[in-house]
């Protein structure tokens, strides 16, 4: 997320082109400019299964820092960029209080590993709070179904993602 060592200049935010914020992080680090591309952790449904994914926060936009004797040249023509966003002709200058919150607010998420068919889990919340059952597969991106011994038989049951945790 964060680039090269801190010096003096000031943050501008930059458009990148569509899908290449991180192509164009990775161009303007190595070239040497500072840049800050805030990203999020969340859980997708791909193939059936639960994945952890690493996005922007802000998809197709990163702030750089560019001293005042740096060259804005460069810019303009690095792979990614698409331009630094600007109000009339005049790049606008991001308020440093903005990147130190976006920076105290980029605290990587532990999140635990998805679940596997067959895996032992423990119903957290709801109806079937405290019970232990089996996870079968993922009803859509926020229901799970289950597989409980409730009254000496096993239930198919469904229920929210939130309410399951490993057992």
């Amino acid at each position: 997320m964060d680039g090269t060592v801190e010096r003096g200049g000031s943050w501008y935010l930059v458009q990148c082109k569509v899908r290449q914020d991180e192509r164009a992080e990775v161009n303007l680090v190595r070239q040497g400019y500072e840049c800050l591309r805030p990203t999020i952790a969340r859980e997708s449904l791909r193939d059936g299964r639960r994945q952890i994914i690493t996005e922007s926060l802000f998809p197709g936009y990163l702030f750089i820092r560019i001293g005042s004797d740096d060259s804005w040249a460069p810019l303009r023509s690095t792979r990614g960029v698409l331009r630094v966003v600007s109000f009339g002709s005049v790049p606008l200058a991001v308020d440093p209080a903005v990147i130190s919150y976006l920076r105290q607010r980029a605290v990587t998420l532990e999140r635990e590993p998805a679940l596997a068919a067959g895996e032992a889990v423990l119903i957290v919340s709801g109806p079937f709070s405290e019970l232990e059952a089996i996870f079968l597969h993922l009803d859509g991106d926020e229901r799970a179904v289950l597989l409980l011994n409730f009254l000496q038989r096993q239930q198919k049951i469904r229920v929210p993602l939130s309410s399951v945790a490993k057992s």
